[in-house]
């Protein structure tokens, strides 16, 4: 108690409201109702027997109504084939996933789509020669050459494209970037290869690991291809099961086992839930259930070490809890030395729980939430002074994983906790190095010099380049390997813009006085400028513009920034015109005629969308269940008790809403919590705000009284930098309230601190708290009394 009473009144109110709130998603945990799955599917048919099963048989809820068929052959080996007409099963051999439907093409054999019928000529792994009407093609994985020569690029085909293609027929093809050929369509372009009256897309050709294969849609026109037995329709023709390792069906997976007259679905991702363990099957069909274990560890020794690690984080947390109090912790270099440990293990931690997850053996959700419990009190609980951001931020992100538990637990398939696993697994990486960080900063180094923080920016900028590269190449506006390479981009262009900043306010130190202003600016800026103009590039190149909002957010906030230290006063005046313009714009647009707004060319679907969500029922889906979902919700939430009532029960309407736990997650906030919980989650986030920029303003104020050129321009960085994250997280706050409101078109942007998008609270969220609180601790330090401001600190 004693050492309660020595703590800061905001510290024990954010210790409170921290309780609280893991209180709440202890009470989410102990209500969840029980959930059954089954472990093991066993279908039985004889020799010569057939069964067409789907969703209900394979507990897979997106799969259709009848998806997948079995055959047992006379000789009782078993065959699948693809009965849906819209969607695709994939097997896995050989630890590769591969489209049921596809095929590896052999000289000799043809194909027919539609009234167009090829026969290939000269076939192998590398390329393939085949002819067809009025032309001969050849084609090697990456170029679609028309009677010997490429075809010119399609009208459509951006930058990124056109240079992947010139860059193709340059290369060897070992050098070459895949790129498949598609059948159908109005148009000889690119790699399209047009046939009347068929639609586009409608069979492809790619290169795969173990070859170039041929595809067919089962949604579009009928792809048949020659057999020894005749012609067969490629997308629906029966493939053996000897050697799958693993089927996908309606996104559930499932490992596969043949028992002789039995073969064994054992479901793994993406599985239905149910209440009691009890479905209605066929007579062929038969389940073994489990129950979902809140406290389960799969078998294996790397559990065990995993616990341990637990064991070691809960020491670890105690002992800075107690720093200090102890006899053998007097000693503050030792203290801040274990501190420094636990924040190391704790991201070990986190990185073993995500590897985990990832090879579909995640622990129970309970483990996972002591594990969150330890990042956000090991953030909390670091030997610093307290700062408003710091409290706020840990609120905020506590909040965020109550809400994306109880979309977890309110889901009716397995899968909807991974998102609440994954983002606490990244949230342990994150917090546990940024803690880390700000220890070993304390306890050792000094300011890092200039020259060497360029370096690191420069190898920021070129890795932030790197990856956004690798999107345009190799993904979409999703991103690509599961990571948005965008949010690492903010965060380089955010130290960028800072460092220009802070020089180009004491450039006297640094340019010749001859040189203009206007010049001086230009070239320290121009790093700056060619960063954010390729980063533009590329999310046009993906079709991603909704981050170009944020970047147009972000140039304004920095821009007045700039105003306010350099005291423009007519600057600060024109911006603050400039945002009453785009706010009068917003309000224009709504005024605005469907008719008008269909004629433009940018973005027209999702204003017209936006505008009269009831005439496009399908398009306005997300718009028009989030409304239902926000009004259901009302002030006191749908339960009529602040969502307390709801704790850890099915989450009803709102789970309906299409990405729903990334975009959408404001949505379900609101239904669950009503509009006073969100009241009170707005004003968290104007704290958070607000702390950033109070540190913010009081770096700038160190800038100002010290003497030391270099001192000062450390400060404004940290400054500047500080404002920069706070300008894209004003704008993730504006675009996703605005989005799930109606009043934005929808923009696509995930919620800071409450969505769960992994890329963004690792590459962002957790670097701008860990840099904000470094720069606190660094002005606490470089006080007067350096000394007794230590010791305070350190007491707190």
């Amino acid at each position: 108690m004693m050492r309660l009473a020595g703590r800061s009144p905001g510290f024990l109110l954010t210790a409170a409201l921290l309780a609280v709130l893991c209180l709440l998603q202890l009470v989410c945990l102990w209500r969840a109702p029980p959930a059954w799955s089954p472990e093991r599917i066993s279908v039985t048919l004889r020799p010569g027997e057939a069964l067409t099963v789907g969703g209900a048989e394979l507990a897979a809820p997106q799969a259709d109504h009848a998806h997948l068929g079995l055959r047992r052959a006379a000789d009782g080996s078993w065959w699948a084939s693809n009965v849906s007409a819209g969607k695709q099963v994939l097997l896995q051999r050989d630890g590769v996933d591969r489209r049921m439907g596809s095929t590896a093409l052999r000289a000799g054999q043809s194909l027919r789509i539609g009234a167009a019928r090829f026969v290939v000529s000269e076939a192998d792994p590398r390329r393939l020669a085949f002819s067809g009407p009025s032309a001969e093609w050849r084609y090697d994985g990456a170029t679609l050459y028309r009677n010997g020569g490429a075809q010119a690029a399609c009208p459509d085909a951006g930058l990124a494209a056109r240079a992947i293609a010139l860059w193709n027929r340059a290369m060897p093809q070992a050098l070459t970037v895949a790129r498949p050929l598609s059948f159908g369509g109005n148009l000889y372009c690119g790699n399209r290869l047009g046939i009347a009256y068929v639609e586009g897309a409608s069979a492809s050709i790619a290169r795969a690991r173990d070859g170039l294969l041929l595809s067919g849609a089962a949604e579009r026109a009928p792809l048949m291809i020659s057999t020894p037995e005749g012609q067969a329709d490629l997308a629906r023709s029966a493939e053996a099961l000897d050697g799958v390792q693993t089927l996908v069906a309606g996104r559930t997976r499932m490992g596969v086992r043949i028992d002789g007259a039995v073969l064994h679905l054992l479901p793994q991702r993406h599985v239905a839930l149910y209440a009691e363990a009890d479905a209605l099957l066929p007579p062929q069909v038969a389940w073994q259930w489990r129950k979902r274990g809140i406290w389960t560890l799969p078998s294996g020794r790397p559990w065990t070490v995993a616990l341990g690690l637990c064991l070691l984080l809960a020491v670890a947390a105690g002992v800075n809890w107690q720093r200090g109090a102890w006899p053998f912790m007097r000693d503050t270099g030792r203290a801040i030395r274990l501190a420094a440990g636990a924040s190391a293990l704790l991201g070990v931690a986190g990185v073993a729980a995500l590897l985990f997850q990832r090879s579909g053996s995640a622990p129970g959700v309970g483990w996972s939430m002591l594990l969150a419990w330890a990042a956000l009190w090991g953030c909390l609980l670091v030997p610093a002074r307290l700062t408003l951001a710091t409290a706020a931020g840990v609120l905020l992100l506590a909040v965020g994983l109550l809400a994306q538990l109880e979309l977890g637990f309110g889901g009716a398939e397995s899968a909807a906790l991974r998102h609440f696993q994954k983002s606490v697994a990244l949230l342990a990486i994150g917090l546990g190095a940024g803690a880390h960080l700000r220890l070993r900063m304390r306890a050792t180094a000094p300011a890092m010099p200039q020259n060497r923080l360029e370096w690191v920016l420069a190898l920021f900028a070129l890795a932030a380049l790197a990856a956004l590269l690798m999107q345009v190449v190799f993904g979409d506006e999703t991103g690509v390997f599961d990571l948005q390479p965008v949010e690492f981009a903010k965060l380089a262009l955010t130290a960028l813009s800072a460092h220009c900043l802070a020089i180009g306010l004491g450039w006297h130190a640094h340019m010749p006085e001859h040189s203009s202003p206007a010049r001086r600016w230009l070239r320290l800026a121009a790093p700056v400028l060619l960063f954010a103009a390729l980063l533009g590039l590329a999310l046009v190149q993906v079709d991603d513009y909704s981050p170009l909002i944020l970047l147009l957010v972000w140039c304004m906030a920095m821009a007045l920034a700039w105003s306010l230290a350099t005291r423009k006063h007519a600057a600060t005046a024109a911006l603050f015109g400039a945002a009453c313009v785009a706010a009068g714009s917003i309000a224009w647009l709504r005024s605005a005629g469907v008719a008008e707004v269909a004629q433009w060319g940018f973005y027209a679907d999702r204003f017209m969308v936006w505008l009269d969500p009831a005439r496009h029922p399908h398009t306005g889906q997300q718009l028009l269940l989030a409304a239902r979902a926000i009004a259901e919700g009302a002030w006191w939430g749908a339960d009529s008790r602040l969502g307390l009532g709801a704790m850890g029960q099915p989450g009803g309407s709102a789970l309906h809403i299409p990405a729903v736990q990334d975009d959408f997650a404001p949505s379900f906030f609101l239904n669950r919590h009503g509009l006073l919980g969100a009241l009170a989650l707005w004003a968290l986030q104007a704290l958070f705000l607000v702390g950033l920029l109070q540190t913010a303003a009081r770096c700038f104020g160190a800038s100002e009284r010290t003497r030391d050129f270099r001192q000062a321009w450390l400060w404004r960085f940290r400054c500047f930098a500080l404002c920069g994250g706070a300008a894209f997280v004003l704008g993730h706050f504006l675009l996703s309230w605005g989005t799930n409101l109606a009043i934005f078109p929808i923009m696509g942007q995930p919620m800071s601190f409450l969505s769960a998008g992994g890329s963004h609270l690792l590459f962002f969220i957790c670097p701008l708290l860990a840099f904000s609180a470094i720069s606190a601790q660094s002005f606490e330090e470089n006080q007067p009394c350096r000394s007794t401001s230590n010791m305070k600190s350190w007491a707190r």
